[in-house]
């Protein structure tokens, strides 16, 4: 692969070093939306029991051995832990070379130090994917390297595009893109899991009010995504004059709802700037 590659991925090659939760959720995905054949695909595991368990359950090569795929491989997508980051890269830098392509999705983990621990050229990209990507409906926020082509990041592009959305960052952005969209998730599986609490309170099956608070949740979304509205007006529009719907606001803003997923998302940010620090 070089600077001029474009997007068809059908003669690359990609692997994934670490396919543990996020990097299986990208595996699979891969494989999912017929981005990637079983052949293009290798991975990487710690032991070489869950190496065969995987290799047997995805059909593709699976191994223990980072430097080997790392060789076969024109993208390498990076999957383990931020920790684990400096042990990999020295593993695999006799494999790379100015025309691999570096993906990484470790938290906090800049550009900067994987080309410095690279030690040649080579393109670096971080992505930020989140768990959703296992159904398509994921969104990654991508920055690049230094050494990294408009086309190279139109291939990340392409890439992440298939489990969801992407956007573009400037690399200083990536700790908050951590803390609102990576762990995101979680907080709204903890709102969904109160609304169906709450339908429960009121005398609904668990089932049908689980159903109610995750359709509502999807449909909400989907509005704000579709229409480009603010979620303000769409939330006014809601709203009608002495209704149901302002005495539940009422009692969110009373138990500060607002503050507290304001301050979760601050506290993540930070976090990830203090596993970025060591």
């Amino acid at each position: 692969m070089n600077s001029a590659v474009n997007p068809d991925l059908s003669s690359l090659r990609v692997a994934v070093l670490g396919a543990g939760k996020m990097g299986g959720i990208l595996l699979q995905a891969f494989l999912k939306q017929q981005i990637l054949t079983p052949e293009q695909l290798l991975a990487t595991v710690a032991h070489p029991e869950r190496a065969s368990v995987l290799s047997a359950q995805w059909g593709v090569e699976v191994s223990t051995d980072n430097l080997a795929v790392a060789k076969q491989a024109d993208i390498i997508l990076l999957g383990v832990k931020p920790l684990q980051m400096p042990d990999l890269i020295a593993k695999i830098r006799p494999a790379l070379t100015p025309e691999k392509l570096l993906i990484s999705f470790a938290a906090s983990v800049t550009t900067g130090a994987i080309e410095e621990a690279a030690g040649v050229d080579v393109p670096v990209i971080r992505a930020m994917p989140n768990t959703p990507s296992l159904l398509g409906a994921g969104i990654s926020a991508l920055c690049r390297g230094r050494f990294v082509s408009h086309a190279q990041m139109a291939l990340a592009e392409r890439i992440f595009e298939t489990v969801g959305r992407t956007v573009v960052v400037d690399e200083k952005h990536m700790d908050a893109v951590t803390g609102l969209s990576a762990c995101g998730p979680a907080y709204i599986y903890i709102i969904l899991e109160s609304l169906a609490e709450a339908g429960v309170k009121v005398g609904l099956p668990r089932d049908i009010a689980t159903l109610l608070a995750a359709q509502t949740t999807f449909g909400a979304a989907k509005m704000v995504l579709e229409t480009g509205y603010h979620p303000a007006l769409l939330k006014d529009a809601v709203t009608t004059p002495a209704g149901c719907t302002i005495d539940g606001i009422l009692e969110l803003e009373e138990g500060g709802l607002r503050i507290t997923l304001i301050k979760a998302v601050t506290r993540a940010a930070q976090r990830a700037k203090e596993l970025a620090a060591g």
